[in-house]
């Protein structure tokens, strides 16, 4: 089976850990489910997610973020066929936004928009090379 990998980013409605928390908790049960692995960085004012599985999994999953109101302005970054997964042990790994991420007014002017698939994806491979966090 060939995996293909979504990336995407989105601004939080609401943001805070209850939400986030139910966001993890909702993606590892679905994503354990659905044979989906990926990582999720987040902050106040952006969530940047990875997902890798197959196609009709992938798709299935996006069209639910794309109606889940916790997410706004969500943007697809890139959907492509990999040879491996990132994050082959997480059904959801999850991390704060990191200071070598965009900035908070990075983002706010338009960071997003102008990334590229490689820009993104250069973050989820930063990430996937660090140890997990102890806390995590």
């Amino acid at each position: 089976m060939s995996v293909v990998q979504l990336i995407y980013a989105s601004r939080p409605f609401g943001f805070d850990q209850a939400m986030l928390n139910g966001i993890l908790s909702q993606s590892r049960r679905c994503n354990s489910r659905d044979g989906i692995t990926g990582a999720l960085i987040c902050r106040a004012d952006v969530y940047l997610q990875l997902l890798e599985g197959s196609a009709a999994a992938l798709d299935a999953t996006y069209a639910r973020i794309l109606r889940d109101d916790r997410h706004l302005e969500i943007r697809r970054l890139s959907y492509h066929t990999v040879t491996d997964r990132l994050f082959p042990g997480w059904a959801m790994r999850d991390d704060p936004a990191r200071s070598w991420m965009w900035s908070q007014s990075e983002v706010a002017n338009g960071a997003i928009d102008q990334a590229t698939y490689l820009q993104a994806l250069k973050i989820f491979e930063r990430l996937a090379a660090e140890p997990e966090r102890e806390d995590a």
